[in-house]
């Protein structure tokens, strides 16, 4: 039986190079969104990130380095430092501590050189007077406790879940987005496609399309860049939270941690007994979003008293 050959991303960009070669017009469509050097065959024939070797990856990191310079006038350093061996990242949020004054998204939005025009936010508020969670084995409506030190809302901030099982990575067709050991569900955005199919796989709403170049200030850029993480994006393409990927492989704790001004997030290594993460997973009742549809979030949500 003759079967169609389905075009893939490896044949379409080798196509497109071999168009190139013959003296084609090329568009200058731009690595960092269009108004930078146009692609090179260097850009059309870049391994897939876990294939290359040392020396490839610095080659790339050179090339978009210098290409945002170019772009912005700013010289900054791009990371590829990799997951720390038997780390394993998760985030708690303590909802009862929750104010839902946005500082947290407002962090992640200037941390990770996120779009200003159209903007783009990877953490959206969610508010409830009554805060209805609904889970495999525990069907709870949560009532707010009687502080009078609130406005009468729970707040629920909703981000990448970092899940276990994340269907996210499968709905992938280029294989552009993959979990990471330390748990981090990453993004190639020179090798998404901007199919947007993972957008359709997740459940929390947590990818967001990139509809128009990076219109970021020059002097808003995040210069500490990673290439899996804070770098500016391409339009055309999808992004999402990285924990900080490129604070989080470093020690430091990710921006919305670091700005919450009621201390209701915690970003640490689950699997280190010295941390309060660990403490908060094995030791209190939490939630983890749509765990009926078996996503297995790393990303857990609780309600204290006060004494956790």
């Amino acid at each position: 039986m003759n079967r169609p050959q389905l075009l893939t991303r490896r044949k379409m960009l080798g196509s497109l190079a071999k168009l190139l070669a013959l003296g084609a017009a090329a568009s200058t469509v731009s690595a960092c969104g269009g108004t930078m050097a146009g692609l090179t065959l260097d850009d059309l024939l870049q391994k897939h990130y876990l294939d290359m070797d040392d020396e490839q990856l610095a080659a790339l990191v050179a090339r978009l380095e210098a290409a945002i310079l170019e772009r912005w006038g700013k010289p900054v350093t791009m990371a590829t430092t990799p997951a720390k061996p038997g780390v394993r990242l998760a985030m708690t949020l303590n909802l009862s501590a929750c104010i839902g004054c946005g500082q947290c998204a407002q962090g992640c939005f200037e941390e990770n050189n996120q779009a200003r025009d159209p903007e783009i936010k990877w953490i959206t508020m969610l508010r409830s007077h009554h805060m209805k969670i609904w889970n495999l084995h525990d069907t709870e409506t949560y009532t707010l406790p009687p502080t009078g030190e609130d406005d009468g809302n729970y707040y629920l901030p909703v981000a990448c879940q970092q899940c276990d099982d994340p269907p996210c990575v499968r709905a992938c067709p280029v294989k552009a987005t993959w979990k990471e050991p330390d748990g981090i569900t990453v993004v190639d955005y020179s090798w998404c496609i901007g199919c947007r199919y993972c957008m359709a796989a997740c459940p929390y709403d947590a990818r967001k399309f990139n509809w128009a170049p990076p219109d970021i200030p020059a002097n808003e850029l995040n210069p500490k860049q990673h290439y899996l993480g804070n770098r500016p994006r391409p339009y055309g393409v999808v992004e999402k939270c990285t924990f900080c990927v490129q604070r989080t492989r470093e020690g430091h704790d990710t921006a919305c941690v670091t700005v919450c001004p009621v201390g209701a997030r915690r970003c640490a290594d689950m699997n280190d007994p010295t941390t309060e993460v660990y403490a908060i997973v094995r030791g209190v009742k939490t939630i983890q979003l749509r765990e009926d549809v078996g996503t297995e979030p790393r990303f857990y949500y609780y309600f204290s008293d006060g004494t956790t």
